[in-house]
């Protein structure tokens, strides 16, 4: 069943390696060979230093509070700034870690040895046994505001600092979070949500969320299927997310389902660090397996796309610890074959930094999360109307995030400096 795709991702490999793969390759040998240039992948240099002629110098790195909506303001020796706003929803927790585990150790540092701090700050104070949404979400939001300063003295969007720019607009698919209700209504909310838009492709949810395979209301998902794609016809694009709502052997009969309806994407069948039980279930189907929304590791999404256990990588740009991390899983993927269609966290203006980085990245999916934008925060965009025009949204082409953020009202948070 997998033998035309098995011979797509060897050829996509050929051509991303400019190597030959020898069919008589056993498959041990084949995975062997596929680490090794992925670990070859992973050493390259993601950040543009070469736009820089001096070092930048960071002096100060903030953590700004209003209520609970966080913003970091880094600046340098030379009185360069750059601001980024913070997964709220995540930070109203971890915002000690940033102060007591983070903040200092970037001080006096060359932000354009961003990677190399990154790296040492993992290993500081064995922050590395944090690794997950403790860490990454804090560091994330630093790695953002220290990009957008480099972009604003570079003169440059943030995705010219990691790559090159290959899609400057951004097809969006319309997102439904929404479960516990019936088949009928969330049909019901999908067509006002994408008559609004305009967007070409959308996603729904499955299952009933890291549940062990149980839903309510009970037999949702089967009636759900097929009246998403009756509703929404054949030219539709139409991903499934499942949350790792179920077993091994239940999430096949479900890719089953999801396969005569010609469902585009199956997300996360089992539960996210089932790695082992992602890749039987990815070996079972032909419907795409995505995942990675979850996935804190880099070597772990170096296993998931060596062993063909996901076809579409979703590293989160918040969950994962920022751009520069995701733009290795994406390198890893392109050099594979396999798309990359990023997640974003859903506070906010995580559609923006997700916008910057599938700006910069070759093997961009055709689609790309939106979940409404941000309109409590008061900045204005000279460079986009950040607006779903018939489904596609212009990614801001101004320096750095591309925005101007109120001073007012950023001046409204106070500085936060200690837990």
């Amino acid at each position: 069943m997998k033998t035309d795709r098995r011979n797509f991702i060897k050829t996509s490999m050929a051509a991303g390696f400019g190597t030959t793969v020898p069919d008589f390759y056993p498959q041990k040998d084949d995975l062997r060979m596929k680490y090794y240039h992925l670990d070859e992948i992973l050493r390259k240099p993601v950040l543009k230093k070469d736009l820089f002629r001096d070092p930048v110098i960071i002096e100060k790195v903030e953590l700004l509070r209003l209520d609970n909506t966080f913003l970091c303001r880094v600046r340098s020796k030379n009185g360069a700034e750059g601001i980024s706003v913070a997964n709220n929803d995540q930070m109203k927790s971890l915002w000690p870690v940033f102060i007591n585990r983070l903040q200092n150790f970037f001080l006096g540092k060359d932000a354009l040895e961003l990677e190399k701090i990154l790296d040492e700050v993992y290993v500081h104070q064995s922050n590395y046994k944090m690794q997950n949404l403790a860490l990454w979400v804090p560091l994330a939001t630093i790695e953002f505001a220290i990009l957008d300063m480099l972009g604003i003295i570079a003169g440059k969007p943030m995705g010219a600092l990691i790559g090159e720019i290959h899609n400057r607009n951004i097809a969006v698919y319309q997102a439904n979070g929404e479960r516990g209700i019936s088949a009928e209504q969330t049909i019901e909310h999908l067509v006002k949500e994408v008559n609004e838009t305009k967007a070409r492709a959308l996603k729904f949810k499955v299952g009933g969320r890291m549940s062990n395979n149980k839903e309510s209301p009970a037999g949702r998902t089967e009636k759900l299927i097929p009246l998403v794609r009756k509703t929404f016809g054949d030219k539709m694009v139409i991903y499934a997310d499942s949350n790792g709502s179920y077993t091994t052997d239940e999430a096949i009969r479900i890719g089953r389902i999801m396969e005569e309806y010609k469902i585009d994407f199956y997300e996360e069948p089992v539960p996210f660090d089932w790695y082992e039980e992602t890749k039987t279930v990815a070996d079972a189907l032909r419907v795409p397996i995505a995942g990675g929304e979850q996935e804190p590791s880099l070597h772990m999404f170096r296993w998931l796309i060596a062993n063909d256990a996901v076809q579409i990588v979703q590293p989160d740009m918040f969950y994962f610890g920022g751009m520069i991390r995701s733009m290795k899983v994406a390198r890893m993927a392109e050099a594979t074959g396999k798309e990359c269609t990023p997640h974003i966290s859903g506070s906010g203006i995580g559609y923006l930094y997700m916008m910057h980085f599938v700006s910069a990245i070759a093997n961009a999916g055709p689609f790309h999360e939106f979940k409404g934008f941000n309109n409590e925060l008061p900045f204005v965009c000279a460079t986009s109307k950040l607006e779903s025009n018939d489904g596609v949204v212009e990614v801001p082409s101004g320096p750095g995030l591309g925005i101007d953020v109120d001073k007012a009202y950023i001046n409204k948070h106070k500085i936060v400096t200690s837990s």
